[in-house]
């Protein structure tokens, strides 16, 4: 999510600054003012977005926002218990809906680790694997230049996500699931969404 026509916030034009990326299209702005850096604490919440970062892998996310009522519906609700009970039948279906992304390894990545998940949960479960890996400190970021796409948390929860039977986790795919879901902050400093997840300060 990065714009190379202004580094910096967008005074938009309700009076609240936003990165360029959330101050143009109003599904990407309702997106970045209600739900991106909030925390995400639900295992299918996580599964959810783990599966659409996958997705979103050569996209951009605006393609994958708006799909996401079609991906919700495709793979009931994202419940990991549904989905990892997916056959070939299912696989057939998802692959012939226009409605979404039709990558076969991107579906068979969303199949495995919804088995991926529930086998998690007799080793901790996917939420404290997730959020074990919150750094000491969170990016301070003013510009768009200076926020990070990868970290040293993101490439330890890679490699933890991979041990663990997950595909389509690298480490840049895993840094973006942390911004989205609260696990660090990369708002910029003068966003009015700065500090929205209460975990970290403006």
């Amino acid at each position: 999510m990065r714009d190379s026509e202004n580094d910096g916030t967008v005074l938009c034009d309700d009076g609240l600054r936003r990165p360029p990326w959330a101050a143009r299209d109003p599904l990407l702005r309702e997106y970045y003012d209600t739900e991106w850096g909030v925390p995400v604490r639900d295992e299918t919440g996580l599964y959810e977005r783990i599966v659409l970062e996958g997705f979103q892998a050569g996209l951009s996310w605006a393609t994958v926002l708006r799909k996401r009522p079609a991906f919700r519906e495709a793979f009931a609700g994202f419940v990991p218990d549904v989905v990892a009970a997916f056959d070939e039948g299912d696989r057939q279906r998802l692959l012939s809906d226009a409605a979404l992304i039709r990558n076969a390894a991107k579906i068979d990545a969303a199949v495995h680790n919804a088995r991926a998940t529930v086998a998690l949960r007799a080793h901790g479960g996917l939420v404290d694997l997730v959020w074990s890996h919150r750094p000491e400190r969170t990016p301070e970021p003013r510009t768009m230049s200076e926020v990070p796409t990868v970290s040293p948390e993101s490439e330890a929860l890679a490699r933890d996500l991979k041990k663990a039977g997950f595909r389509f986790v690298g480490p840049t795919t895993m840094f973006a699931l942390m911004e989205a879901v609260g696990v660090v902050d990369t708002h910029l400093m003068d966003s009015h969404r700065r500090g929205c997840s209460g975990i970290w300060p403006r």
